[in-house]
């Protein structure tokens, strides 16, 4: 089981809709109160109506763009300060379509600064403040793109591999200090990050796209369960053992004195 109670208040981001607001609706539904981060006020509120209506828990909204230093710094220095806060669900995020030659290069940078700088400041700030207290959770949300970067725009899933490293390295870092990381690593999901990043899901093979409400409720059961990567779709989690085995295999030749025998 995750090692959070219905005592601490979880801090989500990206809350307004899709994944964000599905994580809300189910913790809610399991007593949490929450803290709902995302730049559209009018739809925080909305959404927190409803939570506190149907399951008496409090809610909180925040209205902050993640892209805005100055909007950032303000969720981080909560994440630091507010000793209820327990859980962070960090979700915010944007995708980027088409190839990388003749992109937009401005708006990879906003994709960047949304998918890793934020995504690193605020885990960096409760991995901090919740190991100081001996408890909490983080959830980072990446992707499966992670690990198929020939099946997507380089840039975004290069963010996402980003998210999963990060995830790795701070939970190796919070051993023993009472904190539990996830890394979540959706399929294609019907939210609406595809509209806007002009993709039509219609075009995708038929049995490929997990609905938001099956996905968040894999991804709670994982978390119950203790994992540090969770992917919903994956039938076999020994097919997830098997490629990180592969990959500390190769730790020992990974820097030697000697070039290997092929370049020489």
């Amino acid at each position: 089981m995750s090692n959070l109670d219905t005592q601490h208040r979880v801090l989500i981001t990206g809350a307004s809709s899709g994944i964000g607001a599905t994580y809300a609706d189910r913790l809610a539904k399991r007593g949490h109160d929450l803290l709902l981060v995302a730049r559209d006020e009018r739809c925080l509120e909305i959404l927190a109506e409803r939570l506190r209506t149907e399951n008496g828990v409090e809610v909180a909204i925040l209205k902050a763009d993640l892209t805005e230093p100055g909007e950032l710094a303000a969720v981080e220095a909560r994440l630091r300060s507010d000793e209820s806060i327990g859980m962070l669900v960090n979700n915010a995020g944007v995708a980027a379509a088409g190839t990388l030659l003749g992109a937009d290069i401005d708006k990879l940078e906003v994709m960047i600064q949304l998918n890793v700088t934020a995504v690193t400041r605020l885990a960096i700030a409760a991995a901090d403040s919740f190991a100081a207290r001996g408890r909490g959770v983080i959830i980072n949300v990446a992707s499966v793109l992670a690990l198929a970067p020939e099946l997507f725009n380089g840039s975004y899933s290069g963010t996402k591999a980003y998210v999963l490293n990060l995830s790795q390295a701070l939970n190796g870092e919070l051993q023993g200090k009472g904190v539990q990381v996830q890394a979540l690593l959706p399929g294609a999901t019907r939210t609406e990050i595809w509209e806007r990043a002009s993709i039509d899901l219609s075009k995708f093979p038929p049995g490929k796209v997990m609905s938001v409400d099956e996905m968040v409720d894999a991804a709670l059961v994982g978390l119950d369960q203790g994992e540090l990567v969770t992917i919903p779709s994956l039938p076999d989690p020994a097919d997830w053992h098997a490629l990180s085995a592969a990959r500390q295999k190769l730790g020992p030749n990974l820097s030697r004195d000697q070039a290997a025998a092929r370049y020489k």
